[in-house]
């Protein structure tokens, strides 16, 4: 059984930080895609990042390259979000997903199968 469970949500300043954890099980890390979704109110899903279990390669939308890293850690069967210099517009909650697609998912919401609980993350003053 695929379990996502998201963590490190929360209230921040603009222009600060916070780091996103995805804990994955019974899913290779190796395998697919591990994904990170977000969903502000009124708006549709929409796909952040994500990295590709067989090699590591990383994706990012438009808005939040240079801003945001995925990385994975084996060892703790974890994906994590790390977000710098957050805006309120990347107000939302994000959701982390996996995809077996092995080659096309990338920020595809539709090719995920498995979908974690979100976490909310709120860029205010």
């Amino acid at each position: 059984q695929v379990q996502l469970v998201e963590s490190g949500g929360g209230l921040v300043q603009p222009g600060g930080s916070l780091r996103l954890a995805c804990i994955v099980s019974g899913f290779s890390l190796d395998s697919g895609f591990i994904g990170w979704f977000r969903q502000a109110p009124g708006k549709e899903r929409e796909g952040v990042s994500s990295i590709r279990g067989r090699d590591g390669a990383e994706f990012y939308t438009l808005s939040v390259k240079a801003r945001f890293t995925i990385s994975r850690d084996y060892a703790k069967g974890a994906v994590y979000l790390r977000m710098n210099s957050l805006k309120p517009e990347d107000t939302a909650v994000y959701y982390c997903a996996a995809s077996t697609d092995l080659h096309r998912a990338t920020l595809h919401s539709s090719s995920y199968e498995y979908w974690g609980q979100g976490t909310q993350v709120t860029v205010s003053t």
